[in-house]
């Protein structure tokens, strides 16, 4: 019976089950000539494009994590490592705020060290809480 199965099979042209990516927010690549620098920019410029307004546009939005992080996504705090990614979220409290600013459909990565999903959380967070300190970062020289 198997055989008969395979065979009823191809006579019928069963065609094979096909998956679609779609990308989420910011889901783009470093150009081959970019610096990481650049390419973190461009992300945080899209992520306040497609989340804010915030306070201060994106200019503040990239002094911020120039601050935060020299815009380094895998930046993290010493000796403890307790603050990480582009705008150095707490790791304890990071859990919740992937499960409260992102969504299932974008395919983000759950890590904090990971500039996309860094830069789309926080910028969700400060638009939800209306200002940078308010969310957690003082606005100081920027």
């Amino acid at each position: 019976t198997a055989v008969l199965l395979l065979v009823a099979g191809l006579l019928l042209g069963a065609t094979p089950a096909t998956a679609t990516h779609r990308p989420g927010p910011c889901d783009f690549h470093r150009l081959d000539d970019e610096s990481a620098q650049h390419f973190t920019k461009r992300r945080v410029v899209c992520a306040v494009e497609r989340f804010g307004p915030v306070p201060g546009g994106e200019e503040r939005a990239i002094c911020i994590a120039r601050r935060e992080s020299g815009l380094d996504p895998s930046a993290t705090s010493s000796p403890t490592g307790q603050y990480r990614g582009l705008y150095q979220h707490d790791r304890d409290l990071w859990p919740g705020r992937y499960d409260r600013y992102t969504r299932t459909a974008w395919e983000l990565s759950p890590r904090a060290l990971n500039g996309r999903t860094n830069a789309i959380v926080t910028i969700r967070m400060v638009f939800d809480h209306g200002t940078w300190l308010a969310a957690g970062w003082p606005p100081r020289e920027c």
